[in-house]
């Protein structure tokens, strides 16, 4: 397996757990595509402490190789890369964001660099949330038109052309969300329509 790809994919796990971007430490998981080539987070792996033995890899189409340890979210990355541009995939267990998705359709942020990157982040509600064909299916429209997504009470997904963007992106949902629930704590208005 290529080295550069183990490395990059522990470093941004890394980064989500020292971030505090991940709920617990082997939930959440990031692929990157190279060519028809999927490289993916091993089922039950620990995000912050990936080897190369956690780094799984498939085929961007259906491929049995690798499935049954791949994480379970790989029929949701193979859509996603199928459907867009996309060239690396995360996806964390972000706790502000799953907050928000519990109460609202979609986030609108009110800070000034929110807006700047996102104008909204969709919420996709589902029946099953974690690897579902549901997810699958409804999750790469959306992201067709939007770098980064939420679904409801199970967390961010993420695109870019490489993993520091697609990083990227987590943060700043996870920003933006933080952001709305302190305003909310501290008795602030934060609905686009009160604030704009």
């Amino acid at each position: 397996m290529d080295e550069d790809i183990v490395e990059e994919m522990s470093k941004y796990g890394k980064f989500l757990e020292n971030r505090g971007l991940n709920l617990s430490s082997h939930s959440g998981n990031i692929s990157i595509r190279r060519g028809e080539r999927l490289y993916i987070k091993r089922r039950g792996a620990m995000m912050g402490d990936m080897s190369e033995e956690d780094v799984v890899e498939t085929g961007v189409k259906e491929d049995d190789s690798g499935v049954i340890i791949a994480s379970t979210e790989v029929g949701v990355h193979r859509a996603i890369y199928q459907n867009t541009s996309a060239l690396a995939i995360v996806h964390a267990h972000t706790p502000y964001a799953i907050s928000l998705s519990l109460v609202r359709d979609e986030i609108v942020p009110i800070d000034d660099e929110g807006r700047y990157h996102l104008k909204k982040v969709p919420v996709l509600e589902v029946e099953e949330s974690i690897g579902s064909d549901e997810v699958e299916e409804r999750l790469p429209e959306i992201l067709q038109d939007y770098n980064a997504a939420i679904v409801k009470g199970h967390g961010t997904f993420a695109h870019g052309e490489n993993l520091e963007e697609a990083y990227n992106w987590v943060t700043v949902v996870e920003s933006i969300c933080r952001i709305i629930y302190l305003v909310e704590n501290l008795g602030g208005e934060t609905r686009a329509e009160e604030v704009w």
